[in-house]
């Protein structure tokens, strides 16, 4: 091979190594609390840098975007796997899945603007994606739209693809429904047991505690202490407490969420919005 062929191949490696974009070592930030707190994305251990290897070899393939976004998620690094889902929209602009994954990523990065656009856009595209309802319920709850936040979820339990996501449904359609105003039907959906998949996540443990089987006490374990596992119970925990009339205890529980590093949980992203909400209360 000749010396300029050679220079040409690596030009060319260069280049299409530049054209992907690389966070393997990146802390960007990715959301700035309302105190000021900057939270930032974690450095790659591997899985970022398969992807990518991955995609470059299939630069078409809209599962190989997914599992780079998703790896990219993984370390906390949503706004660059908003990055990857709009690389991939060119690619494919009418794959709901796309428009699913971005949405949640907009919603973790707070651009709920974002996230309403592209769940709607997925939701037009196929409106039995469990994904597209249950993210659509949560970003209406975060915005104070209960009733059409139960709904959301009302229409994604049936889609539940397990028993977690089952119980993660059913529970954020009982908070909704209690924060609109709907106690009686928040009780006879309980009553239904629709959550009658096995399940062992954080969503089981709230049901239980909504259903008077486990006291607020105990709502909490000596294991949950991981960030987003503090900052998942302590939502529901003050979620709780506020539908009972405690705002007191409602906002403590808010604040302990958000003292959490658990920035990406929707616990987390629903206590601030709880808190803007109660502080804009007289």
């Amino acid at each position: 091979m000749s010396r300029a062929s050679t220079v040409s191949i690596a030009l060319f490696a260069a280049v299409a190594l530049s054209a992907t974009p690389r966070f393997a070592d990146a802390q960007s930030v990715q959301h700035q609390g309302s105190a000021g707190m900057v939270y930032r994305s974690q450095a790659d251990t591997g899985p970022i840098a398969r992807a990518e290897r991955a995609l470059a070899a299939d630069p078409r393939n809209v599962q190989r975007f997914i599992q780079l976004g998703i790896a990219q998620s993984g370390a906390r690094q949503m706004r660059e796997a908003v990055q990857t889902f709009t690389r991939a929209l060119a690619v494919a602009p009418n794959d709901p899945m796309l428009y699913r994954w971005r949405g949640h990523r907009n919603l973790s990065v707070r651009n709920f603007d974002g996230a309403m656009a592209d769940l709607t856009r997925g939701y037009g595209l196929d409106s039995t994606n469990y994904g597209i309802l249950y993210h659509l319920g949560v970003l209406r709850f975060v915005r104070g739209d209960f009733n059409a936040a139960a709904d959301a979820f009302a229409r994604a339990q049936p889609n539940a693809p397990d028993g977690g996501e089952l119980a993660g449904s059913t529970d954020w359609r009982w908070m909704s429904l209690q924060r609109a105003g709907r106690a009686s039907e928040a009780a006879a959906m309980l009553a239904r047991r629709p959550d009658s998949l096995p399940a062992a996540n954080a969503y089981a443990k709230r049901l239980r505690m909504y259903r008077g089987e486990i006291g607020p006490d105990a709502l909490f374990a000596p294991s949950d202490t991981g960030d987003v596992d503090i900052a998942t119970l302590a939502f529901a925990l003050g979620n709780w407490y506020l539908v009972k009339g405690d705002t007191a205890r409602a906002r403590e529980q808010f604040r302990r969420s958000t003292a959490s590093t658990g920035w990406p949980a929707f616990g987390f992203i629903a206590s601030e919005a709880e808190l803007a909400r109660l502080d804009r209360k007289p």
